[in-house]
């Protein structure tokens, strides 16, 4: 163990390992090789691993550490994951050698343990898949079990192959309303031929533009007919704080895309045609923001897709009631305008799963068309991106 022969044969069965299959559960092995060596020459005392919905922060249980196989350069460690389960991991080493203490798993405790620690992240660098930095910042690395839903149009991005020619057009956004500025990005899919198109809006679109390049998959999925030929309009979050700011049942900000940018938007992509259907897109804070858009301006936008909307909001306390948005919908929002939504939420997302279950009778009695799905993983782009190209295939097949 631990020689250059055991860890190219390592490498070659693939990282991380799926050590055994029962039933519908997985048995992982994770590995990391030391650079410094074994024991005797490296100053690494503790490799954390975080898992997305797993070992993470949003976990209250006690971090999990990979050990060290003596004498060697080798650290493993064993997580058993159902064979459904998607989600992205990053591994920290550290110098420090402490435990964490088992009776210090207060909320506020372990998020500062994990503030601390996750600026030395690393995505896993024996993982053959490709490797992007989520939304606190830090490189993470992907993992699917055999059993997860498939993402055929994803797999070429995955495996590090040459994008779709088509690339994205950057323009700024200069808001009087909002009083900022910003980037947006342009994208048309399919022939130049094709007849005039839809549009959808994508939240976060610094994302979806850089971080997970949407671009490729889309037209990969439009040449085979599975999306009709579209436009598509990405929205930069600016940061975090705008963000929070902009993407939270914010009338403003709604108006503001619908009275100054897109006029210019109808100039940049003159194909697009505004008598097909207008979808919006987000996740977490941004599948609420696209839901509350649908449901407020139905004349402009006519559906949404929502991925780990944050429900809870302004209260994570109010989650079982479904927030401020659910409570709008009790007094009526939207009912006079059914349109068609698709849900997502993840089974390792406590709060926000608990606050999409009870969003979706609400709507679903308001008479809006409902797709409602739960993803075995995370709050966790490598399931919003599956989320993102079913939605759109979806809404589009019923609406165009």
């Amino acid at each position: 163990m631990g020689s250059d022969a055991w860890w190219q044969a390592k490498t070659q069965a693939g990282i991380p390992a799926i050590a055994e299959v029962q039933g519908d559960r997985c048995r992982i092995v994770f590995y990391w090789r030391d650079p410094q060596g074994d024991e005797r020459h490296s100053t690494t005392r503790r490799v954390w691993l975080n898992i997305a919905g797993i070992t993470d922060h949003h976990r209250q249980q006690r971090p999990f550490s990979l050990q060290r196989v003596a004498g060697t350069d080798t650290w493993q460690g064993e997580v058993t994951l159902s064979s459904r389960w998607r989600g992205s991991y990053c591994l920290i080493p550290s110098q420090d050698d402490s435990d964490f203490p088992a009776d210090n798993l207060a909320a506020d405790k372990l998020r500062r343990w994990w503030k601390t620690h996750l600026p030395a992240a690393i995505a896993d660098p024996l993982n053959p898949l490709r490797s992007w930095r989520n939304g606190r910042g830090h490189a993470v690395s992907p993992l699917h079990m055999p059993a997860a839903p498939p993402q055929p149009a994803w797999q070429p991005l995955d495996r590090r192959q040459p994008s779709a020619s088509n690339q994205l057009t950057t323009r700024l956004w200069y808001s009087s309303r909002l009083a900022n500025r910003r980037s947006v990005w342009l994208l048309k899919t399919g022939e130049e031929s094709a007849t005039p198109r839809p549009l959808a809006i994508l939240l976060d679109g610094q994302f979806w533009a850089n971080g997970m390049p949407l671009a490729a998959p889309l037209e990969w999925l439009t040449q085979r007919g599975e999306l009709p030929p579209a436009c598509y309009l990405f929205i930069d979050a600016i940061g975090t704080a705008q963000r929070s700011h902009e993407l939270t049942c914010n009338p403003e900000f709604w108006l503001a895309v619908q009275e100054e940018l897109l006029p210019q938007v109808s100039e940049w992509l003159p194909s697009w045609d505004k008598s097909l259907p207008t979808l919006v897109a987000g996740q977490s804070y941004g599948g609420l923001a696209a839901l509350y858009a649908a449901l407020s301006w139905p004349q402009s936008f006519n559906g949404a897709i929502s991925l780990s909307g944050s429900y809870w909001w302004p209260d994570r306390h109010t989650a079982s009631s479904g927030g401020w948005l659910g409570e709008q919908l009790r007094q009526g929002l939207g009912s006079a305008h059914p349109q068609r939504l698709w849900l997502e939420a993840g089974l390792h997302e406590k709060i926000i799963l608990q606050s999409n279950r009870t969003l979706l009778p609400l709507l679903q009695a308001s008479g809006h068309d409902v797709h409602y799905r739960e993803f075995d993983g995370g709050h966790d782009a490598l399931c919003w991106r599956g989320g993102l190209t079913d939605g759109l295939q979806a809404l589009w097949a019923a609406l165009c």
